[in-house]
């Protein structure tokens, strides 16, 4: 099985598209990479929107050899509403009915609409596929971070390679998991390779240490009862600590970030926003300012910027 992050806060973006290829199975995962339009009340520096449109480029040349595309939930740094990303294959989406509210459920009730012509979609919750040579399973809703979270619900998609009995486990924004729910069904699901959002220590001002903590024992038990290997990034690399941070994790030898995955250095660009910009003579307009307003272009590419 091959798995190939293409787009993640340690490659600069906020993001967790990744292609997962099993047998003769191409899967396109959460096809959608933004920037957060204010980190230190400052606007993306030029290095962030040049790594958003490498992103957008590999997820979009990953589309084209992909005939399943999975979507976790409506967050807009985890789909592109561009129909063309989706038109001929089949979408397994959140369904977007169910455990879904606000401004997500008409994200999700939109992409449908506009795939319906160009796709085959299919609500995936709880659901399964299989043939000779890969079995997906796709979780129940299961909390965006805390039980009882506001942010609403993922799907967790879990690929099996019958051949090689590989189990890559992708649980996009579980944040750690910071759910016992959700940590219980990760090792319910054995993973060989699991890939989800670390915790969200960016914002531990406001949701408290204990938070934190929780995330990192929980995935200290999932690997302890799965010896499985990981990698953790998004919502974990936005702190500019991570490094010390989540050492108990990073020490295991069996934790890393997507860039270590695919051999590179971290380049968490978002963390390391106030110092890009004091790095160039003149300062941005400030957030708030009439010249940081961005136009319906850019705004469209660079939201995303929900604190969790």
């Amino acid at each position: 099985m091959k798995v190939v992050p293409l787009a993640a806060e340690s490659l600069g973006v906020r993001s967790m598209a990744t292609y997962v290829e099993a047998g003769p199975t191409g899967i396109l995962i959460d096809p959608g990479a933004t920037l957060s339009p204010s980190r230190f009340n400052l606007p993306p520096s030029e290095e962030e929107w040049e790594a958003l449109r490498r992103a957008n480029d590999r997820i979009s040349a990953y589309a084209a050899r992909s005939s399943l595309v999975f979507v976790s939930h409506y967050h807009e740094d985890h789909f592109r509403s561009d129909p063309a990303t989706y038109a001929g294959r089949t979408v397994l989406v959140k369904d977007p009915k169910r455990m879904v509210t606000g401004l997500q459920a008409k994200r999700g009730a939109d992409l449908r609409t506009a795939l319906e012509p160009v796709a085959r979609v299919v609500s995936a919750d709880g659901g399964r596929q299989r043939t000779l040579e890969v079995e997906l399973r796709v979780s129940p809703p299961l909390p965006h971070g805390v039980d009882g979270s506001r942010l609403g619900a993922v799907l967790v998609l879990t690929v099996v390679d019958l051949r090689e009995h590989d189990r890559f486990v992708f649980a996009s924004d579980v944040q750690g998991p910071l759910s016992s729910v959700a940590a219980a069904y990760l090792i319910q699901e054995r993973p060989t390779l699991l890939y989800l959002s670390g915790p969200p220590s960016y914002i531990e001002r406001d949701v408290g240490a204990a938070v934190i903590e929780r995330g990192i024992d929980n995935l200290l038990r999932i690997l302890e009862a799965t010896g499985c290997r990981v990698i953790m990034d998004h919502h974990a690399l936005r702190d500019t600590r991570f490094t010390e941070r989540f050492r108990r994790l990073w020490e295991t030898g069996a934790v890393v970030t997507a860039a270590r995955y695919v051999g590179l250095a971290e380049a968490p660009l978002e963390s390391r926003r106030l110092r890009a910009w004091a790095a160039v003579r003149k300062a941005p307009a400030r957030v708030g300012d009439r010249r940081a307003i961005m136009t319906s272009a850019t705004r469209k590419i660079a939201k995303g910027g929900h604190q969790a």
